[in-house]
């Protein structure tokens, strides 16, 4: 069987992980893919975005499966074009994507459906967007409608922040057409998880929830990043909200996809906050999350490719045993490229540990050169996920791995998993 992944970051390094441990006999095809997929498959050159070659490379190569990893191709409508072919295809439809690729969509969806989330306005025009700002209030939400690479979210803890976040979106065009819609947004308190579920567009396979720290400093300090690291299980995603999850979050906001003429199938992503009130919808995404996807996989012991190939072959999930996870505990340390998440420096040469048992490195901006020499090429760099009894060995051995990385500007934070480390600690 012949599975192309489209992508070449760390998530589709995981995917592509995933796949390959649980049949050796697989065919691996990753585009562009990275060094690290190229372990386990090949590469071929074509870019996550060129549709046309994508079409192409999975016609020539008699492709089985295509699983898709970046939100780009699907706003580009690869999932619409690749089933006009009579490909089997993993992800959503443009339409249904719009689920993250329009925060306006997703928001009106939401509140139409009864979903629980914050209340927002969209704007286009700064001073409409600055006076809303006034009449909410600080700590307030100001996000970029359409997509900007999870950077386009800014939590403004005073006025004066939400004004430049609304000038640097609206007026200094940031984030591009992304940036030219606004939602300000009410703030929300608690601690936010991600959900990752398997759907068919009705019936629903949620994972083990994760938490990812999208803050650059330690202690969750300075500027927003795609995200540097994450971990698994969270011990406040009780059972109990992962039924009012289900019952409250995916069910209606799938039926409501249904409703609207766009049904959702493939991998969708709930960003929640646990608030007092209960959990409520920060974001959809419509794809796997990365770094989260990092720390996810590696934890379940169910079949990953079984459920993605019904789905793409459009069959019902219908029966499905639900999905089962280790008992076990996973943290990814993302070691980023000096200057990150500002502008980065890259083609400086890599110099890896010796693998170590329990530990997997994966590749989210490599590259390997003429001569053989692993080097930067983006942001994230590689991302270290350690599987431990509890979080903190998981922790502990994640971080120690990362740190004997080698490239010049490397960055990383030693305390990916801290909030659950301090809960465990404090637990009687």
């Amino acid at each position: 069987m012949k599975v192309l992944i489209v992508g070449g970051g760390g998530r589709e390094h995981a995917i592509a992980w995933k796949l390959a441990a649980e049949d050796a006999q697989l065919e691996i095809i990753a585009a562009p893919g990275n060094p690290g997929i190229a372990l386990l498959g090949r590469n071929a050159k074509v870019a996550a975005t060129d549709i046309e070659g994508l079409t192409a490379l999975a016609r020539r190569e008699r492709i089985d499966l295509t699983i898709v990893g970046p939100e780009a191709p699907l706003d580009l409508g690869i999932v619409d074009h690749f089933r006009s072919m009579d490909f089997a295809v993993f992800g959503p439809t443009k339409d249904a994507a719009r689920i993250e690729t329009s925060k306006r969509f997703a928001k009106e969806l939401m509140l139409a459906a009864g979903v629980p989330t914050a209340s927002a306005r969209t704007f286009t025009r700064a001073d409409d967007a600055r006076a809303e700002v006034r009449r909410l209030g600080a700590p307030v939400v100001v996000k970029a409608s359409g997509l900007a690479a999870g950077k386009g979210v800014v939590v403004a803890m005073s006025i004066a922040e939400a004004d430049d976040a609304i000038a640097m979106m609206l007026e200094g065009n940031a984030f591009g057409d992304a940036g030219h819609e606004v939602l300000v947004e009410e703030f929300m308190t608690g601690e936010e998880i991600s959900v990752f579920a398997l759907t068919d567009g009705t019936h629903v396979l949620p994972m083990v929830a994760a938490q990812d720290h999208k803050r650059i400093g330690e202690g969750d300090t300075g500027p927003n990043t795609g995200g540097m690291g994450a971990y698994a299980p969270v011990a406040i995603a009780t059972a109990a909200i992962a039924d009012v999850t289900l019952d409250r979050v995916f069910q209606p906001t799938l039926r409501a996809m249904r409703d609207a003429g766009c049904p959702f199938t493939g991998l969708l992503y709930a960003g929640l906050m646990l608030t007092p009130d209960g959990p409520k919808v920060v974001e959809f995404n419509c794809r796997f999350g990365d770094p989260e996807t990092e720390v996810v996989l590696p934890l379940m012991q169910s079949s990953l490719l079984e459920p993605m190939r019904a789905i793409a072959r459009g069959d019902s999930l219908a029966g499905s045993a639900p999905l089962q996870f280790s008992s076990r505990a996973a943290v990814t340390t993302v070691v980023a490229a000096g200057g990150y998440p500002g502008k980065v420096q890259s083609g400086d040469a890599i110099a890896l540990p010796a693998p170590e048992k329990e530990v997997i490195v994966f590749h989210a901006g490599t590259v390997r050169d003429a001569d053989g020499v692993l080097r930067t090429s983006g942001g994230r760099v590689l991302t270290v996920t350690a599987l431990g009894d509890t979080v903190a060995d998981a922790q502990q051995r994640s971080v120690q791995h990362a740190q004997r990385i080698r490239f010049d500007g490397a960055q990383l934070r030693r305390d990916i998993g801290w909030r659950e480390v301090a809960r465990r600690a404090g637990a009687p």
